[in-house]
């Protein structure tokens, strides 16, 4: 599928087909393209929580105002970010490089992010927005629906997955093989009011 047209018809899909199972091989490809998302100096903040215990599941839908999409989906993500990423091995994030290279980004990671509380958690939300974009397209590629959602109880989530502490939830994606149409699409606004030329007037 071509990306224009994977974005144009990436919706929020609700009703999923319940009996539907993604292979595994369909998994590891999905995420195979979803780890190439951009971060900011590849720290790779991301960390992707498969739900599949029905049980679980289950406890999940009762906070998150009883969407089916929960429970129906092939697969329920539920994106999250590790905001010490930063400082967990750094070297790592740049093994291929040349050592000339690591000794200039190694420091520059340490300076942007140490002590800046709000660059952590910003960056790692940034980093978790491009992923899930890159999650859903692929997704479209392969023929499936998918369905970005915030409206869940987030501490609640995060006590059933034992979130770590120094994790966030940016967000929980369903995705599946879709058995009804998305609801028409809102309204977007004009180019001419969210496109701003050089600076706001």
């Amino acid at each position: 599928m071509h990306i224009k047209q994977a974005i144009e018809e990436r919706r929020a899909f609700k009703k999923f087909d319940k009996d539907f199972q993604m292979s595994e091989e369909m998994i590891q490809d999905l995420f195979s393209s979803v780890r190439l998302s951009p971060t900011a100096f590849n720290i790779q903040h991301w960390r992707f929580v498969l739900v599949s215990d029905p049980q679980l599941r289950q406890e999940l839908r009762k906070v998150a105002w009883d969407q089916v999409q929960v429970t129906d989906s092939s697969l329920l993500i539920i994106l999250c970010a590790d905001v010490k990423a930063w400082e967990k091995e750094p070297h790592r994030y740049w093994r291929n490089s040349s050592s000339e290279y690591q000794d200039i980004i190694l420091p520059a990671i340490d300076a942007y992010y140490r002590g800046k509380d709000q660059v952590q958690r910003d960056e790692a939300m940034r980093s978790c927005g491009m992923a899930a974009q890159t999650l859903m397209l692929t997704a479209k590629s392969m023929g499936l629906g998918s369905c970005p959602m915030v409206g869940f109880d987030f501490e609640a989530v995060g006590r059933l997955i034992n979130l770590p502490h120094d994790h966030v939830i940016a967000l929980m994606i369903a995705v599946g093989k879709t058995i009804a149409p998305a609801n028409p699409r809102g309204g977007h606004l004009p180019l001419e009011e969210i496109l701003v030329r050089d600076r706001f007037a």
